[in-house]
């Protein structure tokens, strides 16, 4: 069977979702990457795996898939490996809340505003919008306490072993520790600190890296 093979840039959140699963599942696959900051040019012909035009896409012998949800339940379920998605009717529909978390009211504030804000403004040599950032630290500070208060004394989010929640929040949270605001709303969440420092020192997180973290 031929490995599998990811479209997207490294520096995608979603995009190393998708490569955390596949490296916690031990699977050996193909990273095509491509630019997708500023002014930029989708690959021709990738409209045909992603209509919408966003990443990552993902293919494996013919079979294409996108949405990063769709892909990394893929992967736990396609590849033989330790299970990434929780046993039990109460813990999966857990992870499945604990992403749509992330994935609603996370994501814009956490990564889209303080991050971009805050780390790659100041790199295109740009003011960080100091209004937007404001904005944006309620929501965060709200979608971080649900997941401190859902967390509880568990290890990871939605029990003792790692699961696609986890590997869902993780990029996130590299982005958003990298700001001054992100660390502070960290430093009053005890739990998430704690879970923090497991999901980090995993060697997955080290080999998805990117140039910004």
């Amino acid at each position: 069977m031929a490995g599998p093979v990811l479209y997207g840039p490294a520096y995608s959140v979603y995009v190393r979702a998708a490569r955390l699963a596949l490296e916690e599942k031990g699977v050996a696959y193909r990273l095509v990457e491509f630019d997708i900051l500023g002014d930029y040019e989708l690959p021709a012909g990738y409209l045909a795996r992603h209509p919408f035009g966003l990443v990552p896409a993902f293919e494996q012998e013919g079979f294409s898939l996108y949405e990063t949800g769709a892909i990394t339940r893929y992967v736990d379920e396609a590849f033989p490996g330790p299970p990434l998605q929780p046993a039990g009717t109460a813990a999966r529909a857990r992870m499945n809340q604990v992403i749509g978390i992330i994935d609603n009211y996370g994501y814009r504030p956490m990564v889209r505003t303080v991050f971009v804000e805050r780390v790659m403004a100041p790199r295109r040599g740009q003011a960080p919008d100091e209004g937007r950032v404001a904005s944006a630290l309620g929501k965060a500070a709200t979608c971080l306490a649900a997941l401190e208060d859902l967390l509880g004394e568990k290890t990871f989010l939605t029990g003792e072993d790692i699961s696609l929640a986890d590997l869902h929040a993780a990029p996130m949270f590299a982005y958003f520790l990298q700001t001054p605001e992100g660390r502070d709303l960290m430093a009053g969440c005890p739990g998430l600190e704690r879970w923090w420092a497991e999901v980090a020192a995993r060697t997955s997180m080290e080999k998805t890296r990117s140039f910004l973290g």
